[in-house]
């Protein structure tokens, strides 16, 4: 595939998928960071490896937010899974191996949060109507609009293996090496989604 068709591709996913970095303090997630915050002034004194890996949490929550969102496409439940992720990391920090990617820890404490929840509820979660597009920040023209909703629906017809590893991959930029961590796959598993679903994308959206 081109390279000005791949840059194309991701370029209007990452117009379609939301960023999010303000949190409300009202919030359920606004109050669990709040207490972050506070016990990480607790460690300031004699923890600085506690306090390190807090501040890095604290750091990487606009992209846990965009992550739960793509999985979710639904901003409150997003939310709920960034808290449940960030409380869950702070716990079982001891777990995380200093050195190695954070990110890619909680992107998979994240992932099988969300699974398990989908297991329980013994169905899918899905954008079907669109909520993705429909919660952009500021509103496209209606060329735009219908641009985006294109896509949005092409997006939704791909494999939900091929959609979630493009995503990983396109939209929050890990590495292949670091996406096939997150999915418990080989990295010629992600090469392989990702070809197919920007193939798939392209011919959707006749730019092939």
């Amino acid at each position: 595939m081109p390279r000005h068709v791949r840059d194309l591709i991701g370029q209007r996913l990452d117009e379609l998928i939301p960023r999010a970095d303000a949190v409300d303090a009202d919030t359920e997630l606004g109050r669990v960071l709040l207490r972050l915050r506070t016990a990480l002034r607790d460690a300031e004194t004699g923890h600085h490896g506690r306090k390190a890996f807090g501040d890095e949490l604290i750091a990487l929550v606009p992209r846990l937010r965009r992550f739960a969102f793509v999985r979710t496409g639904n901003a409150a439940e997003a939310d709920d899974m960034v808290q449940a992720t960030l409380m869950r990391a702070w716990e079982h920090q001891d777990r995380f191996e200093t050195g190695s990617n954070l990110i890619a820890w909680l992107f998979t404490i994240l992932r099988n949060t969300h699974l398990n929840q989908v297991k329980r509820r013994r169905r899918e979660v899905e954008d079907v109507d669109g909520v993705i597009a429909g919660t952009l920040s500021s509103a496209p023209d209606q060329e735009h609009r219908i641009a985006l909703n294109e896509l949005q629906a092409a997006l939704d017809e791909l494999p939900e293996d091929q959609r979630e590893t493009l995503l990983l991959v396109t939209v929050d930029g890990l590495r292949q090496e670091e996406a096939a961590a997150i999915l418990g796959c080989q990295v010629g598993t992600v090469k392989s989604r990702v070809s197919r679903a920007r193939e798939r994308l392209a011919i959707a959206l006749g730019l092939s």
